[in-house]
């Protein structure tokens, strides 16, 4: 395999450019999280509707993984890498008309560019991961990419409060409710207007990174050496590819498990200001995306610390699923009224603490599937590795049935005279998690072991 070639040379470098890769993924990615309480301000935005934020970003992988394995195909890993930086930076700087003109629609098309772009990025740069060592240590690598990953993710909320979102107290719904409709009108663009700044910077750090990524010393990778796949075109590709068993399964794993990442992190913030989590400043509920990325650290340093020496990624993938399971259960049935006290933290509920420890459950995940998916899979290893980006679309379909669950249920407590200490809809949608979570299961007891679909 082409990985024998890189093997004869250090991988530190790769792993060094990889990491600063992994980095930005987390940073783009998880600045979704305070965006949607964000634009459901200022865009006059139902539950259902905010979470539009998380669909427009995460279709884009399942649009656009086919068609950058194709991509990939033609420019190679090394290019495509600066490839899907460089369409990063051109949707960070289309955030600066949006915000201009305060349109939703076109928050959600310069976000879909964004996510476009980190499709050709994930799409060259995890199979990447998993060929550049021995595969059985490819969990530990990757998550050493998820800690940077995450890293970002607990910076990337924290930076967008600070910079943009710092003064959400002077623009609250029951302010902005009270003004005239000219007043009202100003306040919410001057609010958007925030977000042309940061996002600009953000562009032009993206550009900078892709000119570096160009002249650096990656080396190229071929995962199709013996050429049994060249001669295939994309869809002939698919077609065999579908006859390993433990690919489709773990497509569908990494589907459910994304949803589970992304309602973990994505609306955590939501929920937290439904409990009124303000804080002395008003603007905690923003800032809770951050404590589900801290799990996930902590998961990302479990896994680099004890896989493989300890602990196998099919162990840590099935301890996953089961911890998920137990903290899903014990979100939905514990009382929003029980509170916890953390030094230098507002009141919290313990629900919401247990929301951001899904982080911890969904932290080895992403890191254990993809080498377990992609095993024996020889050329069609780059095909497989777009079929799973596609999986990414958990993050997108999720989202909005959590949306229109919890919107559903809240509307139905509120004709009942229920308020926000009794169990909200947003609690009781994290019921959709279940499932997710048996699947991971299943996979990690036994879907990873089938090789063809005739296996008993």
């Amino acid at each position: 395999m082409g990985s024998d070639l890189i093997k004869k040379n250090s991988t530190l470098i790769p792993m060094i450019i990889l990491t600063l890769l992994f980095f930005i993924f987390g940073f783009v990615t998880w600045l979704n999280g305070p965006l949607i309480p964000f634009f459901k301000l200022a865009c006059e935005l139902t539950e259902a509707q905010a979470y539009f934020v998380t669909f427009a970003f995460y279709i884009a992988y399942f649009v656009m993984a086919i068609p950058s394995s194709w991509v990939i195909e033609k420019v190679g890993y090394k290019n495509g890498l600066s490839l899907g930086l460089v369409v990063i930076a051109v949707g960070s700087f289309m955030f600066y008309p949006a915000a201009e003109a305060r349109t939703y629609a076109f928050f959600l098309i310069a976000l879909f560019v964004m996510g476009t772009g980190l499709a050709i990025l994930q799409t060259a740069a995890n199979p990447y991961v998993v060929v550049i060592g021995p595969r059985e240590s490819a969990a530990a690598r990757i998550s050493v990419l998820g800690l940077a990953n995450k890293l970002a993710g607990f910076l990337a909320p924290l930076a967008l409060t600070a910079l943009v979102l710092s003064n959400m107290k002077d623009y609250t719904a029951d302010k902005i409710s009270i003004l005239d409709d000219l007043a009202k009108s100003e306040a919410l663009d001057a609010l958007a207007l925030q977000l042309q700044t940061p996002y600009i910077y953000m562009g032009l750090i993206v550009l900078v990174l892709a000119v570096f990524i160009k002249l650096s010393p990656l080396p190229e990778i071929d995962l199709d050496e013996d050429g049994h796949v060249a001669h295939l075109n994309i869809f002939q590709q698919i077609k065999e590819s579908l006859k390993y068993p433990q690919l489709v399964l773990g497509v569908i794993t990494l589907t459910l498990y994304v949803a589970a990442e992304v309602l973990a992190g994505d609306t955590i913030g939501s929920f937290g200001k439904q409990l009124g989590v303000y804080g002395e400043n008003g603007d905690f509920y923003l800032k809770l995306t951050s404590f589900t990325m801290v799990a996930m650290v902590i998961g990302y340093i479990l896994g680099i610390l004890f896989i493989p020496k300890y602990v196998s990624q099919v162990s840590a993938l099935k301890i996953s699923g089961i911890l998920g399971v137990i903290l899903v259960t014990l979100i939905v049935i514990i009382s929003p009224e029980l509170i916890i006290q953390l030094p230098g933290i507002p009141d919290l509920p313990l629900v919401i603490l247990l929301v951001a420890l899904m982080g911890l459950a969904n932290a080895l995940c992403w890191p254990a599937i993809w080498p377990m998916a992609l095993e024996d899979l020889g050329g069609y290893t780059k095909i497989g590795g777009a079929l799973l980006i596609m999986g990414i679309i958990g993050g997108a379909i999720y989202p909005l049935i959590y949306g229109y669950l919890a919107g559903s249920i809240n509307l139905s407590n509120e004709a009942q005279g229920i308020s926000n200490t009794a169990k909200s809809g947003n609690q009781i949608a994290y019921l959709i998690l279940l499932p997710a979570y048996f699947m991971i299961i299943f996979y990690a007891f036994k879907g990873y072991k089938y090789r063809s679909w005739s296996s008993k």
